[in-house]
């Protein structure tokens, strides 16, 4: 090679980059104006790598009628379905299998043998109808308490299992690397993944804030560390990992629920801002309450449990699932109304708390005893969520 060509050889090679980078996103784009002109809140979307949110199956058959003989007087034992009409019970069983329990699955573990002792309908010798007991009762609750978040469209059992045993996406706690040395512990960090956007930075959000109460936290009101300064960079580097999380989790962007000119402002921010604070902390609840409990009844060689004993747990993306609507939206309570309905009375699983019961008329003219529940934590969070919505302006 002569002399000449060696020395634009390099030079070539970086110019030729971008267009190498530029390949990896040739497909028609699709912008969306989410906000006002000049604070750059556009959704930008490939239409290349956009994918469908999936169609649910249809119900098993049409729901006519919710008058009728009742549950409970066929199948004496039932604790939660007790009080809707034998023939929603069937259409519900029947669409909740549909819904769970794999097609392929062995004659032993197919249909209601999933759940069920087909010799005895009652019993709890399977660890999967306690299992399913609790995740129709966890149903329930989203449906009822956490409308600010699913709203009328709501949650079934298919938005997260997907005609799979077990949801395709979920998460369990890590195991933690040596405190007492930086060799060959990267201490949760510089191991770039897609989760995070391939950065460098902490790459399990879930473990600090799909569980507990930690604050998302990036820039503090004070340069001294006193009792005003809430976030350190520790905190902003956890903080970058979560919006990573949720992104990929929606299939957005940070203008979705962001305003650029200020992303901790909540006055000039999207609603779907709140909405997403909604969901992380329903999230921690639907974790705390009602899938760590059940930690004791999981076996440990069947796949439901992580190196550190803890039951699989949800995220944003085992719903959302890539699209910002589960599902693009579709609701399914239409033929299983009974999932958006509390209408048992017996405490959930620790450490939720009754906060307020009384008698409730449904729209079928039914009136029952109902116990609204959520946690003290989630309470709180509620609470403040409201002040903060009524802040928020209705603009944008």
């Amino acid at each position: 090679m002569s002399s000449t060509l060696m020395r634009y050889a390099p030079l070539a090679a970086i110019s030729a980059l971008p267009l190498a980078l530029a390949g990896c996103e040739l497909a028609p784009k699709e912008s969306t104006q989410l906000g006002p002109r000049g604070a750059g809140m556009e959704q930008v979307a490939n239409l290349g790598r956009a994918s469908s949110p999936g169609v649910p199956p249809p119900s098993a058959y049409a729901l006519t009628s919710r008058e009728g003989q009742r549950a409970r007087d066929v199948y004496p034992e039932l604790k939660v379905l007790g009080d809707i009409s034998i023939d929603e019970f069937g259409l519900l069983m029947a669409n909740i299998t549909e819904w769970v329990v794999p097609k392929d699955a062995p004659p032993e573990h197919a249909g209601c043998n999933y759940c069920h002792n087909p010799d005895n309908m009652a019993s709890y010798e399977k660890y999967t109808k306690t299992v399913s007991l609790n995740m129709l009762k966890m149903t329930q609750v989203i449906n009822v308490n956490w409308q600010d978040h699913v709203q009328q469209t709501g949650v079934s059992c298919y938005t997260c299992h997907r005609g799979k045993a077990i949801p395709e996406y979920s998460w369990t706690f890590r195991p933690q690397g040596r405190t007492d040395t930086i060799l060959n512990n990267r201490h949760g960090q510089n191991e770039p993944l897609a989760v995070v956007g391939y950065s460098s930075l902490p790459n399990d959000p879930n473990g600090w804030f799909f569980v507990g109460n930690n604050e998302i936290r990036v820039n503090s009101g004070t340069i001294h560390p006193d009792g005003r300064n809430l976030a350190d960079i520790h905190s902003a580097e956890r903080t970058y990992g979560l919006m990573m999380r949720v992104s990929g989790a929606l299939g957005v962007n940070c203008t979705f629920c962001h305003n650029t000119q200020n992303f901790a402002e909540w006055n000039h921010s999207r609603l779907q801002k709140q909405t997403a604070w909604y969901g992380i902390r329903m999230v921690r609840e639907v974790n705390e309450q009602w899938i760590q409990p059940l930690a004791p009844v999981f076996p440990a060689n069947m796949g439901r449990l992580g190196p550190m004993g803890d039951p699989l747990k949800i995220n944003c993306q085992t719903c959302h699932q890539g699209h910002p609507k589960p599902l693009g939206g579709v609701s399914m309570l239409a033929d299983n109304p009974a999932l958006a309905e509390i209408r048992w009375t017996e405490a959930p699983p620790r450490p939720v708390a009754v906060v307020a019961a009384g008698v409730v008329p449904l729209q079928d003219g039914v009136a029952v005893g109902a116990a609204m529940v959520r946690g003290a934590a989630a309470q709180a969070a509620v609470e403040k969520a409201q002040a903060l919505r009524g802040a928020a302006s209705p603009g944008y």
